[in-house]
């Protein structure tokens, strides 16, 4: 199995350990490395690093944090970006969140950090990986335009939106909270395997109540799109390791 989206850096000084017993029961880890908050990127990589190979990069700006609209730090973070894109396999996450920016300046602030990491990424010729939250026909209709592929991670917007989305050769993290948030599990019931990854986001997203998540976990949701498609598990978890090797071109 592999986890398509996880923070191991965000179990902090537990990291390695979380690191190290993945290793045990997964063939990959995709970790979106992600300004946001006390996260930052260079800190992140560095503590990360010893275990490329079996974790796969990604790079990113998160909405929540694109809000403030700090572009002392947008820039700090391009620069990062731009000295180790021959080592990350995608942009992201990057997106729009407005579930949190309620206000029109703190949604304007997304929207240009945003496009701006767009454009960097269609400029390095990477895809990226999304957050979109209350603004997935928004986000959506941007990839399009600039052109480029696109991960949907713990998509949990509207199923018709989700089709589209497949249909256009993009794919959708169908991530470990499947049993408490309806749209999720409505959308691993009508998306086509070939359109789907799974995910954890931990230290998110745990299907174990008041529990942290760990990308382990994410055989939970294996088994329970298994269960829904009417699927043996063994089939579930193989078009989904082979969807993520082939959408980030991981050379497992």
């Amino acid at each position: 199995m592999i986890d398509a989206h996880a923070h191991i850096e965000m179990f902090k000084k537990d990291a390695p350990a979380v690191a190290e017993e993945s290793r045990k029961h997964l063939k990959a880890v995709l970790d979106s490395i992600t300004e946001y908050r006390k996260f930052h990127v260079w800190k992140s990589w560095e503590l990360l690093k010893p275990y490329f190979g079996f974790v796969f990069p990604t790079l990113g700006f998160a909405p929540n944090e694109a809000r403030r609209g700090n572009w002392e730090k947008v820039d700090r973070v391009e620069a990062f970006i731009r000295e180790h894109s021959d080592e990350i396999v995608a942009v992201g996450e990057i997106g729009l969140d407005f579930y949190y920016a309620e206000t029109e300046r703190e949604r304007r602030n997304q929207r240009e950090i945003f496009h701006h990491f767009l454009n960097l990424a269609v400029e390095l010729d990477k895809p990226v990986v999304l957050h979109a939250r209350d603004a997935e026909r928004e986000v959506f209709e941007a990839i399009q335009r600039a052109g480029v592929r696109a991960y949907f991670h713990s998509y949990s917007g509207p199923t018709g939106l989700a089709l589209e989305i497949v249909e256009n050769g993009h794919i959708i993290g169908i991530n470990t909270g499947i049993d408490f948030i309806p749209n999720v599990r409505e959308a691993a019931e009508v998306l086509p395997l070939g359109g789907i990854v799974v995910e954890t986001d931990a230290p998110y997203m745990s299907p174990y109540k008041g529990e942290k998540n760990y990308p382990w976990n994410v055989e939970y949701a294996v088994r329970r799109i298994a269960e829904l498609k009417g699927l043996e598990v063994g089939e579930v978890e193989r078009a989904t390791e082979r969807n993520v090797v082939e959408f980030f071109s991981l050379p497992l």
